[in-house]
């Protein structure tokens, strides 16, 4: 049991982008789809759950869930832009490198000399794997925008990263943050959403993508309860199979094109960027 529940987030986040695309909409309406369902998950669990409100509590959800907000809409462009294929391995690596120094040099999670040869050896699998994953072959180039793409996805990363570090840095616990978090998620959405023109905040296609806010909303209280059961080690490291899934779908189900040369790349990209994944597992 311990083990599918800590597989809910994996499939959850994995799905989220192949849901997304599939319902399709400008990205402000797939993000704000996604931040209205977040909310609204939050409020169920407040019902049960109350937390216990600070000042650390408040800042450290402020800071987060702005940074996601930012980080989610510049990763929902960049779809458009290079496919969710080749977005989620490079998304998945720059967050697992950002956070893993931040957590061995800031938080000084490491102290063994084991930690640091399984942490580096994971940094450079990752590394890798991410360049792997970005081979293309000239025939298929995209010029511009795949360059566009790369850079906005690079960005986003740099929001995710906050979303994950700024709850340690405040040392917040999950279940409290899930309301505070998500209004601030939404606010954030709603402030730099409204500077896009014809932005249809409250679309039709904003509604639809709820569903895809019910994903990630899922993914979040999953890994909160996964890592309760099975410790953050296992929790954190099955959580980022999402990026099979999200690569996988986005070929099998999206039919997003690769050569076979692109698709071997990538294939064994995604296996070195999970070896990594693993790998930091360990040295929790």
């Amino acid at each position: 049991m311990g083990i599918l529940i800590a597989l809910v987030p994996a499939l959850g986040w994995g799905f989220q982008s192949i849901v997304m695309q599939k319902i399709g909409g400008k990205f402000t309406n797939k993000v704000m789809g996604m931040a209205l369902s977040t909310l609204v998950i939050a409020l169920l669990v407040f019902i049960f759950k109350q937390p216990n409100w600070s000042a650390n509590l408040l800042w450290g959800s402020i800071l987060s869930g702005a940074f996601w907000s930012f980080g989610q809409i510049l990763q929902v462009k960049s779809f458009d832009l290079v496919g969710v294929s080749k977005a989620m391995p490079i998304s998945t690596g720059e967050q697992l490198l950002g956070t893993t120094l931040f957590g061995a040099f800031y938080f000084k999670e490491w102290t063994t000399p084991l930690q640091y040869i399984l942490g580096f050896s994971a940094l450079v699998l990752i590394i890798v794997g991410i360049t792997l994953t970005t081979v293309q072959d000239k025939a298929s180039e995209e010029g511009g925008n795949i360059k566009l793409g790369l850079i906005i996805l690079t960005i986003s990363s740099v929001g995710f990263i906050g979303y994950n570090v700024f709850p340690r840095v405040f040392n917040l616990n999950g279940w409290d943050a899930l309301l505070p978090q998500a209004i601030a998620m939404l606010i954030s959405v709603m402030v730099l959403v409204a500077f896009q023109k014809d932005n249809d905040m409250f679309g039709k296609k904003s509604w639809q993508n709820m569903l895809t806010g019910l994903l990630f909303g899922i993914a979040n209280v999953g890994i909160l309860f996964s890592n309760q059961i099975n410790g953050v080690a296992v929790g954190f490291t099955l959580s980022q199979l999402n990026v099979v899934v999200a690569t996988l779908g986005g070929l099998w189900i999206l039919h997003e094109v690769k050569s076979k040369r692109e698709m071997s790349y990538t294939l064994w990209g995604l296996v070195l960027v999970v070896i990594g994944a693993f790998l930091i597992g360990m040295t929790k």
